[in-house]
């Protein structure tokens, strides 16, 4: 380090410290008293080997009986969601409120969510049978959970949905979060998704908090299930601000669906690039009409049309 850079090193830390001290809300120095995000992934990460027993080793216990496995890990995740729970309840109180039964609701939601995973598994499992019965690439259930985004995507939702209707704060959303980077689907934890939910591929898709998705729906990479307008700001919280899309719909790559008020009806399906901030029909198919392709050979631009009106169908939006 150079003599000038080292003089005023401390000049620096003293500046930024002062700044500390402005009380804002990106000023918070108690790291113990907010949810520790690398614990909540490690925790997520047992999770699903809790859903996918088996599929995933864990270094730390080498035991070979199923049920004693079993009872180390899930006591192992009991006892640290549990207290990464407190702090996610007592985290931005007032003082005065930070220990109110905040540690029994924090075991009750943590004994609750445990003994959901059985329903959470029952879901999971017809999410990887829909990705086999709709991905002619899969050639088996265990290529599938091995290696599919979609089904670690819609795993860690369909768990941190769980904590997200428990009154879990912050916690849902981390996991969440830590989805996304490593799948590239951003899904909110408060996004309602029915049974055998299928991404294929999957980079890119987003799907709003206020989303509601039934049964048999299929989603390719790019989708957006987002909000018409955020002009309102915080006054729009805990509206509907997110598409509803119902049974067997299929939507296909790059598609925008928007707006609380829209409604996708059952067994629809929406054609890849299309803009949607209007219900559509049960039943209907949708597409971009007479979309342009240009081919540049050489000196001579050609023009046509990627669809061929003849058989064509599209829905004017």
């Amino acid at each position: 380090m150079s003599d000038i850079i080292g003089r005023n090193i401390p000049g620096v830390i003293d500046s930024i410290l002062t700044d500390y001290e402005q009380g804002r809300s990106i000023d918070k120095l108690d790291v113990f008293s907010q949810p520790d995000r690398k614990l909540v992934t490690e925790l997520t990460l047992k999770l699903i080997r809790v859903i996918f027993p088996g599929f995933y080793k864990d270094q730390a216990y080498r035991i070979y009986n199923v049920k004693n496995n079993l009872s180390l890990v899930v006591e192992d995740i009991a006892f640290r969601l549990n207290k990464q729970i407190a702090v996610a309840l007592r985290y931005n109180l007032p003082e005065a409120e930070k220990n109110e039964g905040i540690e029994e609701r924090s075991q009750r939601i943590t004994l609750d969510f445990l003994r959901g995973i059985p329903r959470i598994r029952d879901y999971i499992e017809t999410d990887v049978q829909a990705t086999l019965d709709g991905d002619p690439a899969a050639y088996s259930e265990d290529e599938i959970i091995f290696s599919y985004p979609g089904i670690r995507a819609i795993t860690i939702h369909r768990l941190a949905h769980a904590l997200h209707l428990l009154g879990v704060p912050v916690i849902p959303r981390i996991m969440s979060e830590y989805a996304h980077s490593r799948t590239g689907i951003d899904i909110h934890p408060g996004a309602e998704i029915g049974r055998h939910f299928f991404i294929d591929h999957g980079t890119g898709i987003v799907i709003g908090e206020t989303t509601v998705i039934g049964d048999h729906v299929k989603i390719y990479q790019g989708v957006t299930l987002g909000a018409l307008s955020t002009k309102g700001g915080r006054q729009l919280k805990n509206r509907k601000r997110h598409p509803t899309i119902k049974d067997n719909v299929t939507i296909y790559s790059g598609a925008s669906i928007l707006g609380g008020d829209t409604v996708i009806g059952e067994g629809a399906i929406i054609g890849g690039n299309v803009f949607i901030t209007k219900s559509v029909a049960p039943g209907t198919q949708v597409s971009v009409k007479n979309q342009e392709l240009r081919y540049d050979e050489g000196k001579n631009m050609v023009e046509k049309s990627d669809l061929d009106n003849e058989g064509a169908w599209f829905y004017v939006i």
